[in-house]
């Protein structure tokens, strides 16, 4: 008797009858709220996951291949294998350039990776003087997984690239203010140069050689600090006149070489342009144009960042100079719409599919409970992955339509156990009360069985395991969900949908007979309880069952 006590003070189906009110502002509030945050859930193609690879590029102009190679490639190679977490490193070393990828082992979880590109940057840093003192650049580039969804062609009809560049910063300034906007960036820029074309014949005339030339030049228009005037209130700045800041002004700068004074622009010709050969163009539609690529934050929610960018873009459209045109040139979130609504539509059909199949098989009113279970425990399931920061993509949407064939198990057993009981005369209390102390942890060790199985994908160290995990997650989440509304909301909704079962006559003494000659000694219970089992059906199979 104590130990029935026991039971009955931890059964959670009679709880939720004892507290019907509270049950059902749970279930109202958790639908609710699920569908509200479903709404907010971050939307993208893929799952967000981490690139463990690392560009190194230096520029050494000059230099040849083999120069490169060895006073710079093999010493940064060098001091690159005391970065933690190493794998490999893949180096490419050709005239005037050097470039080595980093890769990190698979194994090396996401949040260390911050660290070791701190690694790499100091390593280098601490040899950075060893290296030659004429290199150009030394960069790292660790952002290979910056997606830029949505590019815009900017183009204008006599418009060049420096006018192209200058309302470009201006668009960009406009969409850097967008939410979930990360960075906006700018492909096919033509970078401005300063052309000087020396004669040579003219040189020759004046006895000057090309690289006496060169060498005044350079001494020429040098920014340099010109010191400071200390007063008693104040320190004034001093700086020195006469800088050139138009092409005129370096056409008549005036030079002196073999006793010989003459100007810039009597042995060469100055004039404006773009770096030549170009290092990468853009063209729209056969115009000339600057792409602008725009990235989003970490989960953000590309759907609504389609939005609000198709907002901006029209509205500078309507301010750009005359001439000049912003063009879509891809557009992600519209691709990623189709994606994820072709997931909910199959989400969808899989759910109307259920729900039919329950109604048919488990006939109307215990159909109805399962489909009234189904929507509460997707909702709630919403909720949860908006709290834990799981957006929806292929992943996580796959995921609900495997979750959605296994979360309905727990609600039918629940809801059959206590249709059976009250068919065979007891009570809606003590049938759902049964149906907890019976079926609740035989479904709980088979849930969590269930969820096991797709343990080793969230436990995965590696860009596989990251990438997938939210399978894990998302099955989690719903089947542990599910387990609590067969034995919290099933009982509630069980007890004021299920209809009542009228009872069976009594056994016949055939039935009677039947049960000594099987040792069965039929309790005073089955004498007045409808026995759900007396069917055309199982008496026949009953009676094959004895033949044999």
């Amino acid at each position: 008797m104590s130990e029935f006590k026991l039971t009955q003070r931890f059964n959670l189906s009679d709880w939720a009858l004892s507290h019907q009110t509270l049950v059902l502002y749970l279930m109202l509030v958790l639908t609710i709220s699920g569908l509200l945050t479903y709404t907010k859930l971050g939307q993208s193609e893929d799952p967000p996951f981490t690139f463990k690879l690392m560009l190194v590029h230096t520029t050494w102009p000059g230099a040849s291949a083999q120069e490169v190679e060895q006073q710079i490639t093999d010493k940064l190679e060098k001091k690159l294998q005391e970065v933690p977490h190493l794998d490999y490193t893949n180096s490419f070393s050709r005239p005037g350039e050097s470039m080595i990828f980093i890769v990190i082992r698979d194994d090396t979880f996401s949040k260390d990776i911050p660290e070791v590109w701190y690694q790499v940057r100091k390593k280098i840093g601490d040899i950075r003087h060893t290296l030659p003192q004429n290199i150009e650049s030394l960069t790292f580039n660790d952002e290979f997984s910056d997606v830029y969804g949505s590019m815009y062609a900017l183009t204008g009809d006599g418009f060049d690239y420096a006018a192209l560049k200058k309302q470009a910063e201006l668009i960009r300034t406009e969409l850097l203010k967008v939410h979930d906007v990360a960075k906006v960036e700018f492909f096919g820029e033509q970078k401005q140069r300063l052309f000087i074309e020396l004669s040579n014949a003219k040189l020759v005339t004046l006895g000057i050689t090309t690289q006496t030339l060169i060498n005044l030049l350079q001494t020429q228009n040098a920014v340099v600090a010109s010191g400071t005037f200390d007063s008693v209130d104040e320190r004034i700045r001093i700086a020195v006149s006469g800088r050139y800041d138009t092409l005129d002004d370096l056409r008549e700068l005036r030079l002196r070489a073999n006793n010989q004074d003459f100007k810039l622009g009597d042995v060469a010709r100055i004039y404006r342009g773009y770096e030549d050969p170009p290092h990468d163009r853009v063209r729209f539609q056969g115009k000339e144009s600057m792409l602008l690529g725009v990235s989003m934050k970490d989960g953000g929610d590309v759907i609504g960042l389609g939005h609000a960018l198709d907002e901006v873009v029209a509205r500078v459209q309507s301010q750009l100079t005359v001439g000049l045109e912003l063009n879509p040139v891809t557009l992600q979130p519209k691709i990623v719409a189709h994606s994820v609504n072709d997931f909910v539509k199959s989400l969808i059909e899989a759910l109307v599919i259920v729900l039919t199949v329950s109604l048919i098989s488990l006939g109307w009113r215990s159909g109805i409970v399962v489909a009234i279970t189904i929507p509460v425990v997707l909702a709630s399931t919403f909720l949860v992955m908006y709290i834990y920061g799981i957006g929806l993509h292929k992943i996580s949407l796959g995921a609900l339509i495997l979750a959605l064939g296994l979360l309905v198990d727990d609600a039918i057993i629940a809801v059959e156990m206590m249709a059976s009981k009250m068919e065979q005369g007891w009570d809606r209390v003590k049938a759902a009360s049964f149906a907890y102390t019976s079926t609740a942890m035989p479904m709980l060790t088979g849930t969590l069985v269930t969820v096991s199985g797709f343990l080793p994908i969230a436990t995965a160290a590696s860009s596989t395991g990251e990438y997938t995990r939210s399978i894990f997650q998302v099955s989690a989440i719903a089947l542990v969900i599910s387990w609590f509304a067969a034995v919290i909301l099933v009982p509630f909704l069980g007890y004021h949908l299920l209809p009542d079962y009228t009872h069976a006559p009594e056994p016949s003494k055939l039935g009677l007979w039947f049960k000594r000659r099987l040792n069965l000694s039929p309790k005073t219970e089955d004498l007045h309880h409808h026995d759900i089992y007396n069917t055309p059906f199982y008496r026949t199979f009953r009676a094959s069952f004895i033949a044999a």
